[in-house]
């Protein structure tokens, strides 16, 4: 799995996951920072010259800086879920979400907001190396997940879990902010344009949308994994305070 750009190599540094980085002519204290950790973590640098790291980089905004990174361990969706404990577990499952961008962005969020890992298709699913690596700022490296051949099924199974399945839709009637998400919840995200497959949309417990109040009708999936789990994020805090006091 190659990963590029500092950010992203410096958290997967952080991580462990690294076994090589390779530089390219650029020197900065940024650059050093990188050199300083691997050396820290004992992981083999190499200095190459600016056209392999291009190559390297398949194209990608580099930075002068390329990883390899250990294969991301694939967990079970009972992993998963067992992982939270003894918090309730949060869970983000993406529905056919193909732009590397969005998903990028969404691990970035689950991470960002406290969740416990994402459920993705073993198709129709961007790859997490490259442009997705580098949109989640590293935290590809960090975020567990679980990776299932049909995930109507999946939905199905984590339901036998305990967990509480939550499709987000823009024509669903109900508020996101009418869910509990201090339960064990799963958010199920589709894809841009298409939204959530049918038969996953019917499997989910609930269906519940982020209201507009603008011009547009609808946010960017990677947007609205955001508003939603910072919600959750926010409900969850107050429950412990709750608790403390």
């Amino acid at each position: 799995m190659i990963i590029y750009g500092i950010n992203p190599v410096l958290e997967a540094l952080r991580s462990g996951r690294v076994r090589r980085v390779r530089v390219g002519p650029r020197a900065d204290r940024r650059v050093a920072d990188v050199l300083s950790l691997a050396r820290e973590n004992r992981v083999h640098v190499e200095r190459v010259d600016a056209a392999s790291i291009d190559r390297a980089a398949r194209g990608g905004v580099h930075q002068g800086i390329v990883a390899e990174l250990e294969p991301p361990r694939d967990h079970s969706l009972r992993e998963l879920v067992e992982a939270a404990r003894p918090s309730p577990p949060l869970i983000v499952v993406l529905d056919g979400i193909e732009d590397p961008h969005n998903v990028g962005a969404i691990v970035r969020t689950v991470d960002a907001a406290g969740a416990h890992g994402i459920v993705r298709q073993a198709r129709h699913a961007a790859s997490l190396d490259g442009v997705a690596a580098k949109a989640s700022a590293g935290a590809v490296a960090r975020v567990h997940l679980a990776t299932e051949v049909n995930i109507a099924r999946a939905i199905e199974e984590l339901k036998t879990l305990g967990v509480w399945t939550i499709g987000l839709a823009g024509d669903a009637s109900e508020s996101y902010d009418a869910v509990d998400f201090t339960l064990p919840t799963a958010i199920v995200l589709g894809a841009e344009g298409s939204g959530l497959r049918r038969l996953v949309r019917e499997r989910c417990d609930r269906v519940v949308s982020i209201p507009m109040h603008g011009s547009v009708d609808s946010l960017n999936v990677s947007v609205a994994a955001g508003v939603v789990l910072f919600e959750a994020a926010r409900q969850r805090e107050r429950e412990k305070l709750k608790v403390k006091s």
